[in-house]
């Protein structure tokens, strides 16, 4: 006579190795995604307000909590804007500059920082560039003449400690941009540099020792990124005279 009880399932075979692995995918995917939808505003928050002290940094505010940063920001950034071809015009705080990135600057959309340092304004211009080993990014604050610079940071996602990285990690190397010229007489665009050995002390940096190339990915950024604003830059002094 047959038997006729029941087979369980048999957990050797492919087919339920598969059913099993599928099954564990969807579950882990769907924890993932919800987790990331659970924590995605806290994550935008910290992104925004390191943006925020970044800001401040190249406007010579350090050293701040992030509550103390957040209403620093809200006090000192008047408005930002998108730079438009025939606009100067800006608008509501973090409503438009602030929301661009490097890839909008890639796309020819140009972010600008309107700030008010006691009774002085000051612009405060994005940066990006390339490093050694991957993108460097920063903010050079500018006076209302835009010519001289009041203050600068730069940032890194992976450079070289204590060479490359100097150009996040020493505020005295960033400290040295204050005070140096956007422009020269006799050169063509935007004179401020990082050399090797700088030979105008009005417009140049020494470049981070033992960091060439890091130091170059410095030089080129300020050159294409700022040289991208000139119109404004000229168009704003003409305003002022």
């Amino acid at each position: 006579m047959a038997n006729d009880s029941k087979k369980g399932l048999n957990t050797n075979s492919n087919s339920y190795t598969i059913i099993y692995s599928v099954i564990m995918v969807v579950i882990v995917a769907f924890l993932l995604a919800f987790v990331y939808q659970i924590l995605k505003d806290r994550q935008d928050a910290n992104v925004a307000l390191d943006k925020k002290k970044q800001i401040l940094y190249s406007l010579n505010i350090r050293g701040l909590g992030d509550e103390e940063a957040a209403a620093k920001y809200k006090e000192v950034v008047i408005k930002d804007d998108i730079l438009g071809n025939d606009a100067i015009d800006f608008k509501d705080n973090e409503s438009n500059g602030f929301k661009l990135n490097s890839a909008d600057y890639k796309e020819g959309k140009l972010a600008i920082y309107e700030c008010q340092i006691g009774d002085q304004k000051k612009y405060v211009i994005p940066v990006y560039g390339m490093g050694l080993w991957g993108p460097i990014s920063g903010y050079v604050a500018l006076d209302d003449d835009c010519q001289t610079v009041f203050g600068a940071y730069f940032n890194h996602e992976s450079e070289t400690a204590g060479l490359g990285a100097e150009i996040k990690d020493s505020q005295s190397w960033q400290e040295k941009f204050i005070g140096k010229k956007l422009f020269a007489e006799g050169v063509e665009g935007i004179a401020l540099s990082v050399e090797k050995t700088a030979t105008d002390p009005q417009t140049q940096v020494d470049a981070v020792t033992g960091a060439t190339l890091t130091s170059n990915g410095v030089r080129d950024m300020l050159k294409d990124c700022l040289g991208k604003y000139v119109d404004f830059f000229n168009a704003n002094k003409n305003r002022e005279d």
